[in-house]
């Protein structure tokens, strides 16, 4: 992580904006005191839909029956 100062920040945004796109990050600093970071931009995930599987898959009446005792003891 390479710390630049905003003086050259200034003058070399562009190419400090390519390295970040590589996935670099930045520390920005105001003389020897770190202020900012430059980092790739993440999307922020999307929201789940409910009931986006509807009509993709079925569960059947055999999954609400109760498990056997031998396997219910498997789980404790």
């Amino acid at each position: 992580m390479e710390t630049v100062t905003i003086h050259t920040a200034k003058t070399t945004l562009s190419q400090l904006l390519a390295r970040v796109e590589a996935g670099e990050e930045i520390i920005l600093a105001r003389g020897s005191e770190p202020i900012a970071k430059l980092v790739p931009y993440q999307a922020p995930p999307t929201k789940r839909r409910f009931g986006a599987l509807r009509d993709v898959i079925s569960i059947g009446p055999a999954f609400f029956e109760q498990l056997p005792d031998e396997e219910l003891a498997e789980w404790e």
